[in-house]
């Protein structure tokens, strides 16, 4: 495909840092649809993507943001990217470390869930 712009990239990342999007990219792993979605408001901007444009893109993204962030981390390296404080006020929050540290933790996966999941698997 053509190379995305940078204001195509920023039009992405905000889309992308609304909370609603963010909700159901990280609840699903099928996210056919959402990119539609995203797709069709880049198209709102005059940005012409289809979904499989914004969906790798979005990994693309996601992927160099991780990395540039871990080499940060072990301090190895001043790697940076263009829109690493961008992606880091989207991706921040949800880095391994930061998981085990988050309040909703509990919420996301109620104890009974894997207490039931058990007591199933040996009735049969």
């Amino acid at each position: 495909g053509k190379h995305w712009t940078v204001n195509e990239v920023r039009a992405l990342i905000h889309i992308w840092s609304d909370k609603n999007i963010q909700q159901q990219l990280e609840g699903t792993v099928r996210n056919k649809r959402i990119f539609e979605q995203v797709a069709a408001r880049l198209q709102k901007f005059g940005i012409d993507r289809d979904w499989k444009q914004c969906r790798t893109k979005y990994k693309n993204l996601k992927h160099e943001y991780k990395s540039v962030k871990s080499a940060r981390d072990s301090g190895t390296t001043s790697k940076s990217m263009k829109f690493f404080n961008e992606l880091d006020a989207i991706l921040g929050h949800c880095t391994m470390e930061q998981a085990s540290k988050s309040d909703n933790d509990e919420t996301e996966r109620p104890p009974e869930w894997t207490e039931a999941k058990s007591e199933k698997d040996s009735v049969g």
